[in-house]
């Protein structure tokens, strides 16, 4: 089996990558806890830059889906580095977070 070369994971960016990957593994434990959702339903958790004028720089989307197709949807106009459990809504509100096909605004969707 050849060596890997030892500079392999220290390319410009793959510490930037890792990071983002730990935060989303930590959001979707946070996530999983509050809602108690079983290690099984999918957790998908994004940092994106804004565009719009008048939006923060950075907003972070978590969607989970329950049963079979339901999925959920919640937004934090923050980054992913300091969205904290206290950001999420109360695990009763899980219905509320329902993705619905026919959002309210192109902003909300």
């Amino acid at each position: 089996m050849p060596k890997r070369s030892p500079t392999r994971h220290h390319r410009p960016g793959c510490e930037r990558l890792r990071q983002a990957s730990e935060e989303a593994a930590r959001i979707g434990a946070l996530f999983r806890l509050r809602f108690r959702l079983p290690d099984h339903h999918p957790v998908s958790v994004e940092q994106i830059a804004a565009v719009d004028p008048g939006f923060p720089p950075w907003e972070t989307c978590v969607a989970f889906w329950t049963g079979n197709s339901t999925q959920h949807q919640c937004r934090f106009f923050k980054p992913a580095g300091e969205v904290m459990l206290d950001d999420l809504p109360p695990w009763w509100m899980k219905d509320a977070l329902i993705l619905d096909e026919f959002p309210y605004c192109d902003c909300c969707g």
